[in-house]
């Protein structure tokens, strides 16, 4: 694969030109990690692939956002940050068309997931040179001015990841009664937004003069080894990485169970829900209450600072869990009342989850702050994976009602290590 795109200096970028890049590139940052983690399950769970499969083999997917700070050195190694995005764009929608082409196959599972594996790791990558970008193609002040923009467009694409594509696959199943086809019509379309996103980033992404490759100069591998040994000498890192690992772990095992949970038979458990409606409910409402728990909770951050609202933000992302327990007991039919109850769920975890998102800008402090936050990431996922892989299992052992309240009995980690964490009381403050 040649190299047609030369970088070479530009102008100095206006509002105007970071219109026509940011939306679209954060808004492609988020379809890839929807896809392989949600997408994968609820389309695993419509081709009747059973729960406990389904949790453990799609939690491996956060792998390689687990180990991407071991390899994002080499993003500044070789080629430029634009040169990754654009052609990891192309093979994103490769993998995309593959996804939909193999799911009619006989052996669709395990061919499906080595090529959501590609995705991951491909989706991870593009995380790293986006965000790389993002800091070379603005300055610094205009950076924090449109870090909203490129928030509210990551979000954006969880709700058409998680709502409209999964809605779509559904409705497209109820009038073709193929779930097969209804699937591999949307990861067609998911292809074809990428080759789209080629092409579009090709002609309009900046072309910044310090993005260039860092040539490894044989220090490469002594810097490498220096990053990760300060962070591991940081003050109390024992409860840095408790943190990091434990304040979602409840979360983690809810998040694989809930969509299955909400489209298995009521007379598995479940609540019966049409793929269409999860869509609607799961994927729309509830990141839309998501999104607003996050902006609400950094709103009242940015007024009295996080201290004041840490212990608040603990209970809002592990009390609402509860609301799944209720699901589970009553397997209500009122789709109001499940879109309520969904809806406050993820207010909660948008809410609650700001904590976690500001402890690691907290930690990721000093000479290598990029890479200590890239570190801290990669602790989030592993967090993430490791409970999650075992929530399947969990809850086939368990039944949906016994799991969800175990889940709330999970939750006691997220207090002990809220419990040990200090903050600054100004730290969050608008004046920081």
């Amino acid at each position: 694969m040649s190299d047609t795109l030369v970088d070479t200096p530009t102008v100095v970028a206006t509002p105007k030109s970071l219109w026509r890049w940011i939306p679209t590139l954060y808004f492609g940052q988020g379809i890839p990690y929807v896809a392989v983690m949600t997408l994968s399950v609820i389309l695993y769970k419509n081709m009747g692939v059973s729960n406990t499969d389904i949790a453990l083999y799609t939690s491996w997917l956060y792998l390689p956002f687990v180990i991407k700070p071991l390899w994002s050195p080499f993003v500044d190694m070789f080629r430029t940050k634009r040169w990754w995005i654009v052609w990891l764009e192309l093979l994103i929608g490769a993998a995309f068309a593959l996804v939909a082409l193999t799911i009619p196959g006989d052996n669709f599972f395990r061919i499906t997931l080595a090529i959501f594996w590609l995705l991951a790791f491909s989706a991870a990558t593009h995380d790293i040179a986006s965000d790389g970008f993002y800091m070379l193609g603005l300055r610094q002040h205009e950076q924090a001015a449109y870090v909203g923009i490129r928030s509210t467009f990551f979000r954006l694409s969880m709700i058409t990841g998680q709502g409209g594509l999964v809605y779509l696959a559904g409705k497209l199943t109820t009038i073709s009664g193929n779930v097969t086809m209804a699937w591999s019509i949307v990861f067609y379309l998911l292809g074809a937004m990428f080759v789209s996103l080629f092409a579009y980033h090709n002609v309009m992404l900046p072309r910044p003069a310090n993005d260039v490759a860092k040539i490894d100069d044989g220090q490469i591998g002594k810097t490498f080894v220096a990053i990760f040994a300060k962070f591991l000498k940081k003050k109390e890192i024992v409860t840095v990485l408790a943190f990091l690992m434990l304040y979602r772990f409840a979360e983690a095992q809810l998040v694989k169970i809930a969509p299955v949970f909400l489209l298995d038979k009521m007379d598995k458990g479940g609540l019966g829900l049409s793929t269409e409606n999860v869509g609607l409910l799961y994927g729309t409402i509830g990141v839309a209450a998501l999104t607003v728990g996050g902006l609400l909770s950094a709103y009242l951050i940015s007024r009295h600072g996080m201290k004041r609202w840490l212990w608040i933000m603990a209970l809002a992302i592990n009390v609402p869990n509860g609301v799944y327990v209720y699901l589970a007991m009553v397997q209500p039919t009122d789709i109001y009342l499940i879109g309520t109850l969904v809806a406050i769920e993820q207010f909660g975890y948008g809410f609650g989850f700001t904590a976690y998102v500001l402890f690691m800008i907290m930690t990721a402090t000093g000479e290598h702050q990029t890479a200590h936050y890239a570190i801290c990431t990669g602790f989030m996922a592993l967090g993430m994976m490791l409970p999650g892989m075992a929530s399947g299992w969990l809850q086939s052992e368990l039944g949906y009602a016994n799991f969800f309240i175990w889940v709330c009995v999970a939750t006691v980690p997220s207090f002990l290590v809220t419990a040990l964490i200090k903050v600054d009381p100004v730290f969050g403050t608008k004046r920081e």
